[in-house]
């Protein structure tokens, strides 16, 4: 549970200054510092990341009214419905983040620094 906060406030801090993509470095170097093992790498980082990115965009519904997911919806998907672009961009940055923290995992591994 630890790993999953550690990746959510890392990351979340990471991006108020560095680019999107920063939240897979905090992931890997996580999971590469303490996971036990591949599927706990990817849960952690998987979940960690996902929860921010969908505050985010909840966030993001909120303060347009509903407006621009809903127009996203439209564009992306040709339906009214603004809960999937929130879902989709839930499960995309999860899939970043839980890849990041494998690599992270698999990295560690392969370095033989097997301590947990």
């Amino acid at each position: 549970m630890i790993h999953i906060i550690l990746i959510a406030v890392l990351s979340f801090l990471a991006q108020l200054i560095l680019p999107w993509w920063s939240l897979a470095i905090v992931a890997a170097l996580v999971c590469f510092w303490r996971s036990p093992g591949a599927l706990a790498a990817f849960f952690y980082g998987f979940i960690g990341v996902a929860i921010v990115w969908l505050v985010y965009a909840i966030l993001i519904h909120l303060r347009t009214d509903g407006i621009f997911t809903a127009r996203m919806g439209q564009l992306l998907f040709k339906m009214n419905n603004a809960a999937m672009p929130m879902l989709a961009t839930t499960i995309l940055s999860g899939l970043v983040g839980g890849l990041a923290g494998l690599s992270g995992y698999f990295i560690r591994r392969s370095t033989g620094n097997q301590t947990a």
